[in-house]
């Protein structure tokens, strides 16, 4: 391979900092954003275990819910990193980036939704169960 060739696939050391901290601070934002996400998952259900067994089966189902979409966004990670390791340039690493960020912020906000609808139906069903 000429020198010329390997030049144009050579990513400056600047840009691989600053790609490396965008990275880094974008993948934190998000693991943050989940960890309270799901702490206040976690609390829900714990509050919901108190009132009956029909609370605990709906608890049961949103702790389920939570891990299950925890293991996807973990596992949705490790994909981006896998990629992000076969970019050839900088552009696809931008390009992974910002898909990965839009997907995850999808992911993020339907699976709040869904931990939500599963709260409300447990309320309900406690709320029959009381009357």
């Amino acid at each position: 391979m000429t020198q010329l060739a390997n030049d144009r696939f050579e990513i400056p050391q600047e840009l691989q900092s600053g790609m490396r901290s965008m990275a880094e601070s974008g993948f934190r934002q998000a693991r943050e954003a989940f960890e309270k996400w799901l702490s206040t998952a976690e609390a829900a259900a714990g509050s919901m275990e108190e009132r009956s067994e029909t609370m605990r089966a709906g608890a049961r189902d949103i702790g389920a819910k939570a891990f299950g979409y925890a293991e996807a966004n973990v596992q949705a990670s490790l994909d981006h990193v896998e990629q992000l390791v076969h970019a050839k340039d900088v552009s696809e690493v931008m390009r992974l980036h910002s898909a990965y960020v839009q997907a995850q912020m999808r992911a993020l906000s339907e699976q709040a939704s869904e931990i939500g609808q599963a709260v409300s139906r447990a309320a309900i069903d406690a709320t029959r169960v009381r009357h």
